[in-house]
């Protein structure tokens, strides 16, 4: 049950104060405490529908406390939606 309400607030979070969810690609809990998970998001959506180009995904990482309250995030990559991405 944790992972799911710590998906539900990171999407929360996302879609009101950063930019649409497309999808969770990692959650994983820390040793020291805490969680850090990976999301894609669809950045600047009608921008880039206006002028007929690709979607843009945002790569971010995001940390949660033990509460499950995020506690930072940062993107860590931008790239077309058809580009390729590299599986780690």
């Amino acid at each position: 049950m944790k992972i799911k309400e710590i998906m539900k607030n990171i999407k929360d979070f996302f879609q009101e104060n950063i930019a649409h969810p497309h999808k969770i690609t990692s959650v994983e809990k820390l040793e020291e405490g805490g969680w850090r998970v990976q999301i894609e998001v669809l950045e600047e959506k009608e921008y880039m529908k206006k002028y007929a180009k690709d979607e843009m995904l945002g790569t971010y990482e995001v940390l949660l406390d033990d509460d499950k309250e995020i506690t930072s995030y940062k993107r860590l990559e931008l790239r077309y939606r058809s580009a390729v991405g590299v599986e780690g």
